[in-house]
């Protein structure tokens, strides 16, 4: 982090749940002042799957520098660049077996490396149910090499009104675990 702002990866991969990244990356562009830098990374799948499910291509707009999925030059390939968190959203159990397995066959697969080899910040927002033994297993590997499963599980108790209110009872809790500041609903019991 340069100062107290940070640099963060978002992967968008294949799983289900476009809806997520979409919410997450409207609210990081609204925290930009936070922010030195964001990195996106996105899969064909996910691509296809964002279409599908919200049937445009606004991903093609993104707000931040896009890179390719083999893109090795992308800075967070590399610890040296300092990237302090990374954000897998949503995180295909395939990712998540990758990432366990310590594959790094692409750069959303190398990145999550780097983020564990420097113990920095890594988030998996998983999405699947239910759950074999395997991605047990898997998210177990990865909670004990230093990442972070957040399961796509909404909250309702703040009472969302839309689709995009009940992503943001996920996405709220992930940018609080990136140490973003921001305004949200707090339970207050």
């Amino acid at each position: 982090m340069k100062g107290n702002k940070h640099k963060i990866v978002i992967a968008i991969t294949g799983a289900s749940g476009s809806l997520y990244a979409k919410v997450l990356l409207q609210k990081l562009q609204k925290l930009e002042s936070q922010i030195e830098e964001v990195g996106v990374v996105m899969s064909d799948n996910a691509k296809e799957v964002w279409k599908f499910e919200l049937g445009d291509t606004s991903y093609e707009k993104i707000p931040f520098k896009q890179y390719g999925k083999s893109d090795f030059y992308a800075p967070f390939a590399s610890g040296s660049a300092k990237f302090d968190t990374m954000i897998i959203c949503p995180c295909s159990m395939g990712t998540l077996a990758r990432i366990a397995a310590g594959l790094s066959n692409d750069l959303t697969t190398r990145a999550a490396d780097v983020m564990l080899k420097e113990r920095r910040k890594l988030i998996l927002i998983t999405r699947d149910t239910p759950i074999s033994l395997i991605h047990i297993n898997n998210m177990k590997t990865v909670t004990e090499a230093g990442g972070i499963i957040c399961p796509a599980s909404p909250s309702f108790y703040s009472k969302p009104k839309n689709f995009e209110e009940l992503a943001a009872t996920v996405v709220d809790r992930v940018i609080d675990l990136a140490g973003l500041e921001q305004e949200t609903y707090r339970w207050k019991g």
